[in-house]
């Protein structure tokens, strides 16, 4: 007993209460299956403030970063995310802290050891060029390899971002991972002749001679890599949608047209509340076609989805569903974010659903005869990519989820009945309003809102490596992978 009292004590300490452990250096990673080296441990982000200083006529940016983070654990010392071109200093609570880099990453040691729970700043002045893009390390491509996908979108008058799924620390040192969700403010001084705009709410735009300084900031927590600072010349179209929400979009003003298309967005937010039956989820939305290409594709960045503008030249039937399809990214995706980049089909597989969802009633077609093509391809799309829910690479996060995750929904779908299925979703979105959310989540709510277990069904169609049966419809027949 004396020995068992004298260990109490030591394990106490004089005080009573539990000695606490000894500060110790944050995980390097937070250990993605698809992205292995992306995230780091001991802290979880609450805000970023960033700071640009665009130049015409150069690739570099004075650029600044202090990001507010909460201790997880004692720390010794943590690390961010960061490709950008170079670190100029770094500074915790105030003080110059000593730092490094190693590939793809920022070590910081601070003067002081931060607590476990305690709040801390880290303020990082580095600069960014946007003639450098390096590639995703997770992609295992060789060097010289002609990737697709930029981040850096450069415009003859400015730039904007193509953060997805791990680039954004290419723009910011961050903790750049879906599952840790932030606020952000952005801070961009350009000449006074263009505009910068961003995610969220303008707060300002200050002029001083011929030079500007726009302040955007986002009322909710929203993931790294649907962040977005475009700076270029626009002109703005100002509408209102369902409930007074604002609707303020961005067109290139090197291009004429496209303003029609681009006038639909109230009435396609109107289609899709009344179909989800849920308020749009963030304070504003608005769309921005920039004077690029935009890599091929369209982004569900948050609050002011963005696109080439040249897409809005495209007729009506082709480039409405699209629009729809980023809309539906702002609950799917943004609000309700991804909890590891396993989970992509919670963002693309919703996203394409109610993107076909409105392409049929549109096109005065059964939803069924319009997802019947995805049956079709659906063992091809999984011998090449994986199941959606367990993608094989992770370039199938930009280009593999989409169909397979469309059609696992449809399924339940046409296994719980229309109703269930409505409830499914909207009980799923309330959960995970604000946070992340992984597949295990979704299955859980679908099993306790249904009233039986789901997880076999979900899990037949989520990870397994052969198309299952359709329910309701015999006569399907997968093809051949």
């Amino acid at each position: 007993m004396r020995v068992l009292l004298i260990t109490a004590a030591i394990l106490l300490g004089a005080t009573g209460t539990a000695a606490a452990a000894p500060p110790t250096a944050g995980a390097g990673s937070l250990g993605d299956r698809l992205f292995p080296d992306l995230g780091n441990g001991g802290y979880d982000a609450q805000s970023y403030d960033i700071s640009y200083d665009y130049q015409p006529g150069v690739t570099t940016m004075a650029s600044s970063v202090v990001m507010r983070a909460r201790a997880t654990q004692a720390l010794s010392s943590f690390s961010l995310d960061s490709a950008v071109s170079k670190i100029g200093s770094v500074a915790v609570d105030g003080k110059p802290a000593a730092f490094r880099t190693e590939g793809e990453k920022l070590f910081v040691t601070p003067a002081s050891a931060i607590a476990d729970h305690a709040s801390f700043t880290v303020r990082i002045s580095y600069t960014a060029d946007r003639s450098l893009d390096p590639l995703s390390p997770a992609l295992h491509l060789p060097p010289g390899t002609d990737w697709p996908f930029k981040a850096w979108i450069n415009t003859p008058d400015g730039f904007a971002f193509m953060g997805q799924p791990d680039r954004a620390h290419v723009f910011f040192p961050s903790n750049d991972y879906p599952g840790d969700k932030a606020r952000f403010t952005f801070r961009v001084t350009t000449p006074s002749s263009l505009t910068a705009v961003a995610n969220g709410s303008p707060v300002s735009r200050v002029v001083s001679g011929d030079r500007a300084t726009s302040v955007w900031r986002t009322a909710q927590e929203i993931p790294t890599d649907i962040t977005q600072v475009a700076v270029g010349r626009f002109r703005e179209i100002d509408q209102t949608g369902p409930h007074g929400l604002p609707v303020r979009s961005f067109l290139t003003a090197a291009q004429s047209g496209g303003d029609d298309l681009v006038r639909r967005t109230p009435a396609e937010l109107s289609w899709l509340e009344k179909t989800l039956g849920l308020p749009f989820p963030f304070e504003r939305y608005g769309v921005l076609g920039v004077d690029s290409p935009y890599d091929g594709v369209a982004l569900e960045t948050a609050s002011l989805s963005t696109y080439g503008a040249a897409g809005f030249l495209q007729p009506a039937e082709r480039a409405e569903p699209v629009m729809v399809h980023e809309m539906t990214h702002q609950s799917f995706g943004d609000a309700v974010s991804v909890g590891s980049w396993d989970d992509m089909w919670l963002s693309e597989g919703h996203a394409t659903y109610y993107q076909m969802l409105f392409t049929a009633q549109q096109q005065h077609m059964t939803f069924a005869d319009a997802m019947k093509g995805f049956y079709d391809i659906d063992a091809n799309q999984r011998a090449t990519w994986g199941p959606p829910a367990h993608m094989n690479k992770a370039a199938a996060t930009l280009l593999g989820s989409d169909a397979v995750g469309a059609l696992s929904l449809f399924a339940l779908h046409e296994f719980v009945g229309d109703q269930t299925f409505q409830h499914i979703e909207q009980a799923f979105y309330r959960q995970f309003h604000g946070r992340s959310a992984r597949t295990s989540d979704y299955i859980a709510v679908a099993s306790r809102v249904s009233g039986r277990d789901l997880t076999p069904f979900l899990t037949s169609w989520l990870y397994g490596t052969t198309t299952p049966p359709m329910p309701n419809h015999p006569d399907w027949k997968p093809g051949q992978p």
